[in-house]
């Protein structure tokens, strides 16, 4: 079985309107009795027309951990699932119990084999992922001389943008393969901690405009053309350059210019495949926040990016929410009690009284009650505005676990609590 790339079905065909909605950022404000519709995750993967679904959001919301736990469930409910993920904290490793993820998809050992399905893992390489564009691309003569040029080892270890644009190559790869051999029928994609968690789709358009801006135009000119065109302009131009940079630094920069120019022709055409892809019906975005005023302004840009976009939005992940109090007791009412207490913690002399054994520690967790109560209620009238600012945008809401994810056990749970979206 192969990914599915059917236009017309899966993930955009459920989402409808999601596309066609632009609302602009603003005040979360709104009617505060707006209910979110429900994000079915277990919907969403057992949908064979979904074959990618991408996780995004801002850094430290729990977007590496939502990954691995969507993808475990899928491949526990019979998908065959790869997970890349671009996260340096190597936490997704570590939860699937494997020593070092790399480049190389490898399985994941413990699953669940009772549904049919399977799950490899994998960590973005970013220079290893250059590389390997550079090799399909070009002769072994040139793509040997781009490799040892001490430029391309700056800009595909450095370059800003190049981490986003690589993970955006490495899903291409993927999902070609995939294609070719039926290894797998869904692609989950941890998207890269960037500064704006979106940054991965502008980076084809980034890198693109690096190599074509005017200073590397003026580089290749001479390989492109007799230099007297530029004259003498070039002559100066290159010797101010060259007192700056050094005569070798110039020359390897030229060198670097002048191979590169001749593979990305391939690499412009891949970037628009890739972005091509991410518009498919066969994909999903899912976009992870955390229930806080500002995390989830920037959710909402998200949202509306992906709907300028055309990107396929699946819904809303509100992450470590806290969970509704066990019992029935306002914060008000908690704290009028825990004063009370504190009045009448002494009950010699007081006709009537009742002696507690510990009234300083009931009376805490009164205020600790208290406390919760309001965090739980600012919460939700977070999301209540939210919705009622986006309100085609499906929700699932997770409750905060007491500990981290740090095994299959724990990613396990949290898949559960995925699939059942709410507090």
């Amino acid at each position: 079985m192969t990914v599915s790339s059917t236009p017309g079905g899966g993930a955009a065909e459920r989402l409808g309107s999601h596309r066609r909605s632009s609302h602009r950022v603003g005040r979360l404000a709104g009617d505060a009795a707006e209910v979110a519709p429900h994000l079915d995750l277990d919907a969403l993967i057992d949908d064979r027309g979904t074959g990618i679904v991408v996780c995004c959001g801002s850094g430290g919301v729990g977007k590496t951990t939502t990954a691995a736990a969507l993808a475990m469930r899928a491949a526990e409910r019979g998908r065959k699932v790869v997970v890349l993920t671009i996260d340096p904290a190597r936490r997704l490793a570590q939860s699937m119990g494997i020593e070092e993820l790399d480049n190389t998809p490898r399985p994941v050992v413990g699953i669940d084999p009772a549904g049919g399905g399977s799950l490899d893992a994998m960590m973005l390489d970013m220079k290893s992922t250059f590389d390997e564009v550079v090799e399909s691309q070009a002769s072994p003569e040139k793509a040997r001389a781009i490799l040892d040029n001490p430029f391309y080892v700056a800009l595909s270890s450095s370059f800003a943008g190049t981490q986003e644009y690589m993970a955006m190559e490495k899903l291409g790869q993927i999902h070609r393969q995939a294609k070719v051999d039926g290894t797998y029928d869904l692609i989950v994609v941890d998207t890269p901690p960037s500064r704006s968690a979106l940054d991965f789709l502008d980076a084809p358009e980034r890198l693109s405009s690096f190599l074509d801006g005017r200073f590397i135009k003026l580089l290749l000119a001479p390989a492109k053309g007799p230099a007297k065109v530029l004259g003498m302009g070039f002559g100066l131009i290159t010797g101010a350059l060259t007192k700056v940079l050094g005569a070798q630094v110039l020359t390897d920069l030229q060198t670097f210019v002048a191979a590169f120019d001749t593979v990305f022709g391939g690499f412009r055409q891949r970037a628009q495949q890739t972005y091509a892809l991410l518009q498919d019906a066969q994909t999903a975005f899912v976009v992870v926040a955390a229930p806080e005023r500002d995390a989830l302004r920037e959710a909402a840009y998200f949202v509306e990016r992906l709907a300028d976009d055309r990107m396929p939005l699946a819904g809303l992940v509100v992450n470590r929410a806290h969970p509704q109090p066990p019992v029935d007791l306002g914060a008000e009412e908690a704290v009028a009690a825990a004063r009370w207490l504190a009045r009448n913690a002494e009950t010699e002399g007081n006709p009537g009284g009742t002696a507690l054994h510990d009234p300083a520690l009931a009376e805490g967790l009164l205020r600790l009650h208290a406390d919760h109560v309001r965090i739980t209620e600012r919460e939700g009238e977070l999301r209540r505005r939210f919705a009622a600012t986006h309100p085609e945008v499906a929700t699932a809401v997770v409750p905060a676990l007491a500990s981290d994810v740090h095994d299959l056990d724990g990613l396990r749970r949290v898949g559960e609590l995925l699939a059942v979206g709410r507090v």
